[in-house]
C-alpha cells in the first residue's frame, strides 16, 4: 500500500516543507555571511503560496494559456513534490553606504522564523511515523 494512502498529502507535504526551508536557510545564511559585502544584495526563497496552490489542486509550473489557440497540457501532476519556490530579491529599504542591502535583524529574525518552522514540521512528521509505528504494534 502505497504511504500516500495512509497519511493523505501530510507526509508529502512536510517532507516537502522541510526540503523547502533548508534551503530557505542556505539562502539566509548567505544572506548573513555576505553581511559587509558591497553591493550585495540578499535573497530569500519564497514557496508558501506554491505549497497552498498545489494543496488546493492548482497546477504547478504549468505554462500559462496566453492565447486563445494555445492547448492546454494535460496529465500534469499537481503535486506538492513539484513546488521549487522563488528565488526574490530582498533589499533593505536603507542600504548602507556600500550598497549592501542586508539588514542584520531582518535576516536574523528570518533565520529564526525559518528555524522554528523548520523543527515544527520534524516534530510532526516524527509524531506521524509515530503513530503508524504504535498503530503496527497494536496489531501484532
Amino acid at each position: 500500500m502505497p504511504i500516500d494512502k495512509i497519511f493523505g498529502t501530510t507526509v508529502d507535504l512536510l517532507a516537502k516543507s522541510i526540503d523547502l526551508r533548508s534551503r530557505s536557510h542556505t539562502m539566509i545564511s548567505a544572506n548573513l555571511a555576505n553581511v559587509e559585502t558591497p553591493n550585495y544584495t540578499p535573497t530569500a526563497l519564497s514557496f508558501e503560496n506554491e505549497l497552498k496552490g498545489a494543496l488546493k489542486g492548482k497546477k504547478v509550473g504549468t505554462p500559462a494559456i496566453t492565447h486563445p489557440k494555445h492547448i492546454p497540457l494535460k496529465g500534469q501532476s499537481n503535486s506538492v513534490q513539484q513546488v521549487q519556490g522563488t528565488v526574490i530579491e530582498t533589499p533593505s529599504l536603507s542600504p548602507g553606504k556600500d550598497y549592501n542591502g542586508v539588514d542584520l535583524e531582518t535576516e536574523m529574525s528570518r533565520m529564526a522564523e525559518n528555524q522554528i518552522m523548520y523543527n515544527a514540521s520534524i516534530q510532526i512528521l516524527s509524531k506521524q511515523f509515530n503513530e503508524i509505528k504504535s498503530a503496527i504494534r497494536e496489531n501484532k
